[in-house]
């Protein structure tokens, strides 16, 4: 079926009182400009794209059995930005594949310096038993690549950092989700912007005009601070 997942959102996003849809996992191969228009067409659709890219090195990316090299990559963002304002964008990387050298890290960092994402989980390579890469040589030293992926973290760190002050004093809509687990003087939610569990949070330090929040239902709220990678707002309105 040619854009299946593009016709599959425009029928959901049509469910009436359907607050948001987020789907998770867009291969850049798959991301038309149908599935793009599907996506800033409809209010209900989350703006969020994530998309798993694994390495921007084209040798890496060969080893791994994916296409595309940082150039392609970097086109494919900035069409999705220009399609979608306002989209936040998240992707993996590895660190550490067989046969990564040091060029090859260069090039990721310079790529994730490049694209800004507004979120990046890094994870370094390890050996799985029955995987194909487990057959290849020229496996990267454990250290090299916890060096790496510390490395890419805090480039990354900085990137968030910066990203997140630029939204303070905006409003966003907020599903609120309960006390937070830091703890129980702060709440916790997050935006269309924010994956339940692998992205950052909305911390809440002011209930606004209510005595009392409901976990599960959504608000409206300012930014006040920025963190990292949290926020910390206030709630101003259901």
């Amino acid at each position: 079926m040619k854009d299946g997942l593009a016709q599959l959102l425009d029928s959901l996003a049509r469910i009436p009182d359907l607050k948001w849809l987020r789907f998770l996992y867009a291969y850049p191969n798959k991301i038309t400009g149908r599935l793009l228009d599907t996506i800033a067409r409809h209010e209900t659709i989350c703006k969020y794209l994530d998309m798993p890219l694994q390495h921007a090195s084209a040798p890496v990316l060969k080893s791994m059995r994916r296409g595309g090299n940082a150039e392609i990559f970097l086109k494919t963002i900035e069409r999705v930005r220009a399609t979608v304002p306002g989209v936040a964008i998240r992707s993996t990387f590895i660190t550490g594949f067989p046969g990564e050298t040091e060029a090859d890290f260069a090039v990721l960092s310079g790529f994730v310096r490049a694209a800004r994402l507004d979120w990046l989980g890094v994870f370094s390579y390890s050996d799985e038993e029955g995987s194909g890469a487990f057959r290849l040589g020229d496996k990267v030293p454990s250290r090299t690549i916890a060096a790496r992926r510390r490395s890419l973290m805090r480039l990354q760190q900085s990137i968030s950092r910066k990203s997140r002050a630029g939204q303070v004093g905006r409003r966003f809509d907020l599903l609120v989700e309960g006390a937070s687990e830091e703890t129980p003087l702060l709440w916790e939610g997050r935006t269309e912007h924010h994956a339940p569990e692998i992205d950052g949070k909305v911390y809440i330090n002011d209930f606004g005009p209510f005595d009392q929040l409901n976990p599960g239902h959504f608000y409206q709220c300012e930014i006040t601070e920025s963190q990292d990678y949290d926020l910390v707002g206030r709630i101003i309105a259901e």
